[in-house]
């Protein structure tokens, strides 16, 4: 995936109590952490320039034609992004790992010349690098770029100017392929800039960056040009740019053809585009056809039976949803009869018959014609550079809870979760570790442990201490008609206030960089009174052991921020409290048995043979921090007579200072048997109020992968007490009307990857600000969760010069955001492209940028 076009974004919030260890990340080289979370390679059938063909037309397919070439405009698209990345400067591209790449056709050399009192940026640009009308890109391009995007001039329509606010100043150099770059403030994310490069002529005025540019590029300065735009068509052509100075096009024409996603299945069966993205139900029908080919045609098993075997081809998926059967399929004893109605003495009955199995036998045909097209396809797959997670609104009600929302991630089991997507088009099925980086990239690290896994006990222990039991729920009115545990909501359109910036359904949100003022809530399923819009951090009875400021090496070690001793104190009588109240609902005679429950202590009745009230002999306490005003030796939290506590091993990632609200114990290595097998306990509620959270999901096609992850979702939060509205609302309007106006509890959409988290991070996890009129300007934050704290983080990641420290910050924010709960990763998204067999350097791309002028059909092999 090239950085051109939309990029991703983000950013987080803090927790104002508990006690949480996590072990500090390692200091280690560049690579390290990618090494251990390796990315899983591009699929694109590489092939050295000799090896393809010359000429040809590649017809691929996408959404929908661009609806501007302007790569800085709130409604640019991927195509927006594969016309600029063909016909465009990329004076940076990214490599499978994410990694940001001087690009040798547009720079000879980038770098940092000095870093103080200013950091200046030279670019030693190409000689042979010109525009179509062969004027030399140079140091006015810059200006007028910079002048677009860096946001003082309002007359330009610009979706965001990250990085160009910063700079002071643009000049030529010693000579015209010289420019400089003299920034205001320090910015590490340098390299972002200028990608795409637009000429001059489409930047220096309002008027042409507004509007010209939406339909129409006066210059090019790639391996292709702008050949036609075919509206009726719904093609968009582009050809060979005569004057690209680099490796010519092997492709004589390369045409985007507009095909929504529920037309792809006819157009591969029609044969009519040579590279689509499809979902996981035609990747598996595309696997099938494949297999059955392989198996023999003519005369191949009918579709739903398997190769010889049961043997998969390269890169296919032997296993997952059973194949539909072929459409003349029938039971020996249904064939006959059929065939006996059809001859028999009853005319009518037999006309009717003959004519029934004349329309099988034509489906049947066409079937097969569309199997015998797929077959000249395969599916190309790796992980997408975007995540899908699970959104939770902090803005109001029980989710306002820090520790309710943390009681939602805990009961999570997110390996589960990836494999209801990877697994079946055979991808692995990790979730994932991080906000801010993917898998492979030189960031990424796996902090999840500062949240810790799923974990049914402590998620109902963190309910409990929020105020939602079993007799809260208990004297509550009868709920509203047709709303149940995992029930679907009407689905209506909110009335929430429009206004926000719109986005895709289930996946990447259109215009996702373009940071804007969203409108309050509306009033949500379970929301309560008195909620704060703001999130605020507070450290009021908390102390560090461990404090990085203090120690000879600041990224060694475990780090706990743990409660003053009466707040210990009160953790241990909460997590006593959770423990009866599992034991009480999931006990097999829970309906007989009376009430045990002390809920004036938060303790049940001690059975025998427990190692105290409320406790089973083998259920160890959390570890208390050691090093509190007093202390003389480690306390291990026991009682007189009680047997110490075995320590916890330390939790995976995770950031110094990165904690949890009271009652959270330092989460396991491993996942904590949930109490009688896993039954789920009653619903939970407060004063009354049972607790149900809204979940909203999108109910276009091609959702039903995130539809299927919503209702596992909702299964294991029903385990929990966690009652849950499922409202199925259209895709059109999910984004705009849903997520971006904070209409909703729970959501799951994605965000892109991104080879720049310090700046594309900040605005998904930056506190929200009031505005004037009483509303929250959330920028891209539509969780609603963010602290001041973060948001430093963020800034100093931003200015750090030195790419270690930088992951390093990266890495603390990230701890932080788990720690909030405010969104929850859960896995990459698969990246499934059907390509013709022949097609090559072209297919699942993951991070890496697309290198136009190579891709192309495979040459005829000599003899």
């Amino acid at each position: 995936m090239s950085q051109v076009g939309v990029r991703a974004l983000r950013s987080a919030a803090l927790l104002t109590s508990g006690a949480l260890a996590v072990s500090v990340l390692a200091g280690c080289s560049s690579g390290d952490e990618g090494g251990r979370a390796r990315a899983v390679p591009a699929d694109i059938a590489a092939a050295a320039r000799a090896d393809v063909a010359d000429g040809g037309t590649l017809r691929w397919a996408v959404d929908a034609l661009p609806a501007t070439l302007n790569a800085f405009q709130a409604d640019a698209d991927a195509a927006t992004a594969r016309v600029a990345g063909a016909v465009l400067p990329a004076l940076f591209t990214l490599d499978e790992r994410g990694r940001p790449q001087p690009n040798p056709n547009y720079l000879e050399s980038a770098e940092i010349i000095e870093r103080e009192p200013r950091q200046v940026v030279r670019y030693r640009l190409n000689q042979q690098a010109v525009w179509s009308d062969g004027r030399e890109i140079g140091a006015a391009d810059f200006v007028a770029q910079w002048q677009a995007l860096r946001g003082r001039d309002s007359a330009y329509w610009t979706a965001r100017n990250a990085g160009y606010e910063r700079i002071e100043k643009i000049e030529r150099g010693a000579d015209d392929l010289e420019v400089r770059v003299t920034f205001a403030k320090r910015y590490a994310d340098w390299k972002s800039l200028f990608t795409p490069l637009y000429p001059k002529e489409v930047t220096g005025s309002p008027t042409a960056f507004n509007d010209g540019a939406r339909t129409r590029l006066p210059k090019s300065a790639g391996p292709f040009r702008m050949k036609a735009v075919d509206a009726k068509a719904g093609t968009l052509t582009l050809v060979r740019d005569p004057r690209w100075w680099g490796e010519p096009a092997k492709l004589e024409r390369l045409v985007l053809r507009a095909v929504p996603r529920a037309g792809r299945a006819k157009a591969l069966t029609t044969k009519a585009v040579d590279v689509a993205d499809v979902d996981a139900s035609l990747a598996t029908r595309v696997d099938r056809a494949v297999r059955e080919g392989k198996a023999g045609a003519p005369g191949s098993p009918a579709p739903g039976s398997a190769a010889p075997g049961g043997a998969a081809p390269s890169g296919a998926v032997p296993d997952g949803p059973a194949p539909a059967p072929a459409p003349d399929a029938k039971a020996p004893s249904d064939a006959l009869k059929s065939w006996a109605t059809a001859h028999g003495s009853d005319e009518a009955k037999a006309a009717a018959a003959r004519a029934a199995r004349l329309r099988d036998r034509r489906a049947a045909a066409a079937y097969e014609a569309e199997q015998q097209a797929l077959r000249g396809y395969v599916v190309r797959r790796t992980l997408e550079p975007a995540f899908t997670q699970l959104a939770l609104n902090g803005e109001s009600g029980p989710l306002a809870d820090e520790r309710v929302r943390r009681a939602v991630a805990r009961a999570l089991d997110r390996r589960e979760l990836a494999r209801t997507v990877l697994a079946p088009v055979g991808l692995p099925a990790e979730p994932l570790g991080s906000h801010l980086a993917l898998a492979g990239q030189d960031a990424y690290a796996d902090s999840s442990g500062a949240l810790g896994d799923q974990d049914t006990e402590e998620a109902l222990s963190l309910l409990a201490d929020a105020g939602f039991t079993p007799e809260g729920a208990r004297a509550s009115a009868a709920p509203k008609e047709g709303t149940k545990a995992g029930a679907e909501g009407s689905g209506a359109p909110s009335k929430a206030p429009s206004g926000t910036p719109s986005g895709s359904a289930a996946g990447t949100p259109a215009g996702a960089a373009s940071p804007a003022a969203a409108p309050a809530a509306s009033p949500r399923a379970g929301a309560g009174a008195g909620a704060t819009a703001v999130d605020v951090p507070s450290d009021e009875g908390l102390y560090i052991v461990g404090d990085p400021q203090l120690a000879d090496d600041p990224w060694t070690g475990t780090y706990v921020l743990a409660p003053a001793p009466a707040a210990a104190v009160h953790s241990r009588l909460v997590l006593g409290q959770a423990r009866a109240v599992t034991s009480a609902l999931t006990a097999p005679d829970t309906a007989a048995a009376p009430d045990t429950t002390d809920t004036t202590a938060g303790r049940s009745a001690a059975p025998a043979g427990s190692a105290g009230p409320g406790r089973p002999a083998d259920d160890p306490k959390p570890p208390r921090a050691v090093g509190a005003a007093g202390d003389t030796e480690p306390d291990t939290g026991t009682a007189a007579g009680d047997t110490p506590a075995p320590q916890q091993p330390k939790a995976q990632g995770g950031a110094p200072g990165a904690y949890a609200p009271a009652g959270t114990a330092a989460p396991s290595g491993g996942k904590a048997p949930s109490p009688a097998a896993g039954a789920p306990v009653g619903p939970l509620g407060k004063d009354g109020q049972p607790l149900t959270l809204r979940f909203v999901l999108p109910s276009g096609p091609g959702s039903e992968s995130l539809r299927a992850v919503g209702e596992k979702i909702v299964a294991m939060l029903d385990r929990v007490g966690v009652r849950t509205e499922i409202s199925k609302v259209p895709d059109a309007s999910f984004f705009k009307d849903h997520i971006a106006s904070g209409d909703y509890d729970l959501a799951l959409y994605s965000w892109p990857g991104t080879a720049f988290p310090a700046t594309d991070g900040r605005p998904i996890y930056a506190k929200p600000e009031p505005a004037t009129d009483g509303s929250l300007l959330v920028e891209q934050n539509y969780t609603r969760v963010g602290t001041d704290h973060i948001d430093q983080l963020f800034e100093r990641a931003a200015a750090e010069l030195d790419e270690k420290a930088a992951r390093d910050l990266v890495r603390q924010a990230d701890a932080r955001i788990w720690a909030a709960a405010g969104s929850i990763p859960l896995f990459q998204r698969p990246e499934l492209v059907a390509v013709k067999k022949n097609v090559v350097n072209a297919g699942a791309f993951g991070f890496a940028t697309p290198r136009y002028e190579n891709i192309g059909f495979a040459a005829p092999k000599k003899k």
